[in-house]
């Protein structure tokens, strides 16, 4: 028997065979032996112990697409970052983290801002235009009204999708409104903190029908950049590759460096200079962790 695992929890992992059967499987000792954990996400072959009560082992786990540390699954086709655009307001620095950590995995992203209505056309064409110039597919939608969905449901299909944002802003909504199998609790907003409650607790694949998962993930208000060094960074803003060495000095970091076509461009308006702006704090930020590990 071959599935996908879309859940591990308490030395278990289930094995979703894509025709509604979901079985309970143990994990073979030789993993461990071989320090290969199974992960959300891992295409495997297993045989049934007990039909009855759907149990059965894992037996071999198919070579991964890609691996995520943070959260931890494997053979994720893309990634959707969601924020809302009021209760709370987006951190355009945690969402460009959380960009760059799926640039080094080689994911391709989309930013979804959701309560649509509870902002003008002016200030969401202004959002779009950061990141659309940037490379990413934005959609804006409220997941409460008919059909502002569709677009974000679309792009879902067929894929595996990384959902992740902040607690609060509907990702669990969004699950809810992809299949009606799983109901996934939605959370109210923190007033004091205009935090959402964090209600997802682990990774989870959610099965949505043909061929289409969604990896709903828990929650963050923070989100480390880690991997690479500052120097690096820079590769990661895709804004920034077509200046690249053509600037005075070889190796640029486009911080403060003379005849920098970096600062030049966001002078002139053709890099956003609310990107750059992030792209600075995060660099000082790996600035130091550097010292403080050395």
């Amino acid at each position: 028997m071959q599935g996908k695992i879309i859940k591990g929890i308490g030395g278990f992992y289930y094995v979703d065979c894509g025709d509604g059967r979901i079985y309970a499987c143990r994990a073979k000792g030789i993993f461990r032996k071989q320090k290969m954990k199974p992960l959300v996400g891992d295409n495997v072959e297993f045989v049934i112990t007990h039909e009855g009560d759907m149990e059965g082992s894992v037996e071999n786990i198919f070579p991964r697409e890609n691996e995520l540390i943070r959260p931890a699954c494997a053979n994720v086709g893309q990634a959707l970052v969601l924020f809302a655009l009021r209760d709370p307001v987006p951190n355009f620095q945690i969402l460009d983290r959380f960009l760059i950590s799926m640039e080094m995995q080689g994911i391709p992203s989309a930013i979804c801002f959701n309560k649509m209505d509870l902002t003008g056309e002016e200030e969401r064409e202004a959002i779009r235009a950061i990141y659309e110039k940037s490379g990413y597919p934005v959609f804006f939608t409220s997941f409460g009204e008919i059909g502002q969905s569709d677009e974000v449901t679309s792009y879902l299909t067929g894929k595996t999708t990384l959902l992740a944002g902040p607690s609060g802003v509907g990702k669990s909504t969004l699950t809810n409104i992809c299949q009606d199998t799983v109901h996934m609790e939605t959370g109210e907003i923190s007033r004091k903190l205009m935090r959402g409650k964090n209600t997802t607790r682990h990774a989870e694949l959610i099965p949505c029908g043909n061929g289409t998962y969604i990896m709903d993930t828990p929650g963050f208000t923070n989100l480390a950049t880690t991997g690479i060094t500052k120097e690096e960074l820079r590769f990661y803003y895709n804004e920034f590759s077509g200046y690249e060495g053509s600037c005075r000095f070889d190796g640029c970091v486009h911080i403060h460096e003379p005849d920098c076509r970096v600062i030049e461009a966001v002078e002139a308006g053709r890099i956003n200079r609310v990107r750059y702006e992030n792209y600075c704090m995060i660099y000082e930020d790996l600035k130091e962790q550097e010292r403080r590990r050395y």
